[in-house]
């Protein structure tokens, strides 16, 4: 049974979101504030959180930017902010979704699930052996990328996204069909999330983010990855 932790203040959501979780068949664990719930997740790690970006105390934002600094637990934010730059700040600090108040629980259930398998199917389907693209190596087994020799620090989406492109060289990847493959939902996150995902990764593996050799643009239809 999978473990879901619950960072929220507001008692109501908190208890709703827990109950339609607990009938979904996962095992939940709730927190009302933001250094509570890093305190206890230094102890041990769940499957999954769910975590509220307006919380007293440390924010949502602050506690996945010390989440992601030591794990790859996966993350999804609420919020009740709209704007698309709160949105995208939360990705680009590792979270893996994020749901805008005010939602359906069993939206939010479904989010669940769908996270999860993508993060089992990343796990059972990761290849055995060394991806070595001239200065640039993923090591799936250990999740680590090296440019020049050089470990570079990914989030696990970026991660994701990089091995998934890297096995299938100079195939050519709408936003959609990323956002299924690494994501696992194409209905509910938006596609601008695959290019802030993109540059973050160009700015981390390109020798020259403006012209990248690696993570191509292919106009009008995706990217595509280019040994």
């Amino acid at each position: 049974m999978a473990t879901i932790v619950i960072v929220e203040d507001e008692p109501d959501i908190s208890e709703v979101v827990s109950l339609y979780l607990k009938r979904a068949g996962y095992s939940v664990v709730s927190y009302a504030d933001g250094l509570t719930a890093l305190n206890a997740l230094n102890n041990q790690l769940p499957d999954l959180i769910i975590l509220d970006v307006m919380l007293p105390g440390m924010d949502g934002f602050t506690l996945t930017r010390q989440l992601r600094d030591r794990s790859d637990v996966p993350i999804i934010l609420l919020t009740s902010r709209r704007e698309e730059t709160d949105r995208i700040a939360g990705l680009e600090l590792g979270a893996d979704d994020y749901v805008v108040k005010p939602f359906s629980p069993q939206e939010l259930v479904s989010r669940v699930r769908a996270v999860l398998r993508r993060t089992r199917s990343m796990t059972d389907t990761v290849a055995e052996g060394m991806i070595n693209c001239g200065n640039l190596s993923i090591n799936p087994q250990t999740r680590l990328v090296s440019l020049n020799g050089q470990e570079i620090s990914l989030t696990a989406k970026e991660f994701d996204m990089l091995h998934h492109m890297a096995l299938h060289p100079r195939q050519v990847f709408t936003r959609d069909q990323m956002l299924e493959s690494v994501w696992g939902l194409s209905d509910f996150i938006d596609p601008g999330t695959v290019t802030v995902h993109i540059r973050r990764l160009r700015e981390k593996i390109e020798e020259d983010p403006a012209y990248p050799v690696h993570l191509v643009t292919v106009w009008g239809v995706g990217y595509k990855f280019e040994p």
